[in-house]
């Protein structure tokens, strides 16, 4: 291969350029005899040299056809090139995007957000009707952003919670030490006298809070993006592998957490 082959020439365009820089201004006729490209393809190749701007024409009868000089051709030859890698380079970035989303996992089909703040009053609301759903058993666990909030913010939470449960319905809590701190001897006090189905046990932190009820619907608390003490919402999923993922990372923490027996202590 030529280097001006390299450069995007096809051979008869290369014989014809060559050509003209010998003969100088030709006419058609004249370059296919000093170039052997056939007459037939002669204008073709003269055309779509003059289209990429490496030939020019001149108003004669018949017409004459010059080269450009060959600094010129090669610059215009170099950014045609450049184009075609940068037309090429983006379509393999639009290759790669599409193969990145067909290799992500599915996103779960059963899956909301609830929206809201802790403490806030349509949460209070959705986490009551949440655990009122529950019919058998609620696994959660208490981390972040609980810990770094104060009482009075989650004194709503607490008592939605407690509320919409039923008095029937086993309730495992994993905790970690800077919520049992934020949290009243009241609430203890409720756990220990009116929910005897309630068991408490405490980690010195956790990342992140979730539940888990009857092993079918599971809700995270999303982070808010700002502050450590506050959430943007809750995600809540019921895709069956999704609850049961939560469900064994609800069993390791209860493995490892303590038990607490009174008002705090542990």
């Amino acid at each position: 291969m030529t280097a001006l082959a390299e450069l995007g020439l096809s051979s008869y365009e290369e014989q014809v350029y060559r050509t003209l820089l010998v003969t100088g201004a030709a006419t058609a006729s004249t370059v296919s005899e000093a170039s052997d490209v056939p007459r037939g393809r002669i204008y073709d190749i003269l055309n779509g040299l003059e289209a990429r701007q490496l030939v020019r024409t001149r108003a004669t009868d018949p017409t004459e056809y010059a080269a450009v000089a060959p600094d010129e051709a090669v610059t215009e030859l170099l950014a045609e090139r450049a184009a075609e890698l940068h037309a090429e380079w983006a379509r393999y970035r639009r290759v790669a995007d599409t193969v990145r989303s067909t290799l992500l996992p599915s996103v779960p089909a059963d899956a909301n957000i609830w929206l809201g703040g802790l403490g806030s009053a349509e949460m209070e609301t959705a986490l009551q009707e949440h655990v009122r759903t529950a019919t058998s058993s609620v696994h959660a666990v208490v981390g972040p952003p609980y810990g770094s909030a104060p009482w009075e913010t989650l004194r709503r939470e607490v008592t939605a919670f407690f509320d919409g449960t039923d008095p029937d319905v086993s309730v495992s809590l994993v905790v970690s030490e800077d919520v049992l701190d934020t949290l009243p001897a009241s609430v203890f006090d409720t756990i220990e006298t009116g929910r005897p189905e309630t068991d408490l046990r405490a980690v010195p932190e956790l990342p992140v809070s979730f539940d888990v009820l009857d092993r079918t619907v599971a809700t995270v608390d999303i982070p808010h993006p700002r502050t450590a003490s506050d959430r943007l919402g809750v995600l809540a999923v019921q895709d069956s592998e999704v609850v049961a993922a939560f469900e064994r990372q609800f069993r390791a923490l209860w493995a490892d957490a303590v038990p607490v027996v009174c008002h705090g202590s542990i």
